[in-house]
């Protein structure tokens, strides 16, 4: 049997799913990310600093942790959507999706036929995934509309109407560089407009995912009824550790000092 997708059986079940998000090109610390005990890891190559090469390598690496290995893409592209599922993708998250018609364009490129135009070729899903990907892909893969765009907050309804629809994905900043203006706090258009979105989701039945600054605003998110919460990406979480750990050294040296093993350093 197919390989099962565990952020599909968490929603289904009502359970939240914690998302990581890779913008560094690293299979090194997309393995280590996989194993932190997330729900699944999404390479993002649409601001991520990387391409396919590495991506590719990124999705091999979580595929040796519990998560599962989802992307976002540049753009909706069918064949690098297409491409990418081949590679190992279990979910994929399509950035600017303003209209149902896009949405629906990426349903199908993410399913096989009848219900999708999804060109065969499974490679690395095979592997993954199992000797009978291409039987079960359709009930399996992911296919996720980010919602960051002022049309497609007022064409809602019409986006989670279109079958195939897994989940949508909330971009705040790009919501509120369109109907705030800025990406400055308070920026409450766009909060009252996300609002709206996730009520709109609940009532088609559609779980909500939403990017976040930090595992605070995550917790926020998730006591509004997002589904699917991302506490950062990698770089943000790197450069806020060692920023602390340097203010923290440089505030006056810790009286004793621990040792401890930990990856050979």
């Amino acid at each position: 049997m197919m390989r099962s997708n565990l952020v599909r059986t968490r929603l289904a079940a009502g359970e939240s799913v914690i998302n990581a998000w890779l913008s560094i090109g690293s299979s090194y610390s997309a393995e280590g990310i996989g194993h932190s005990g997330v729900h699944s890891v999404t390479v993002d190559l649409q601001h991520g600093m990387f391409g396919f090469p590495e991506a590719l390598h990124m999705l091999q690496a979580i595929s040796a942790t519990p998560a599962m290995p989802m992307v976002r893409l540049p753009a909706l592209d069918p064949a690098q959507i297409m491409h990418l599922l081949d590679a190992g993708a279990y979910g994929v998250i399509c950035p600017m999706i303003s209209t149902p018609e896009q949405a629906a364009a990426l349903v199908s490129a993410c399913r096989y036929p009848p219900h999708g135009t999804r060109s065969f070729g499974p490679s690395r899903g095979l592997l993954y995934g199992g000797p009978d990907y291409v039987a079960h892909a359709n009930a399996t893969i992911m296919a996720i509309p980010m919602i960051e765009t002022a049309e497609a907050v007022e064409r809602i309804d019409e986006i989670l109407a279109v079958p195939g629809v897994d989940m949508i994905y909330l971009g705040p900043n790009d919501l509120a560089f369109a109907i705030d203006g800025h990406v400055r706090h308070p920026r409450p258009e766009s909060e009252r407009a996300m609002a709206r979105v996730l009520a709109c989701a609940k009532v088609h039945g559609v779980p909500v995912g939403i990017f976040c600054a930090d595992a605070v605003e995550a917790a926020a998110r998730l006591e509004q009824g997002y589904a699917l919460v991302t506490p950062g990406n990698d770089f943000a979480h790197l450069t806020r550790s060692l920023s602390g750990a340097v203010r923290s050294l440089l505030q006056g040296m810790p009286t004793k000092a621990s040792v401890a093993a930990g990856h050979g350093y």
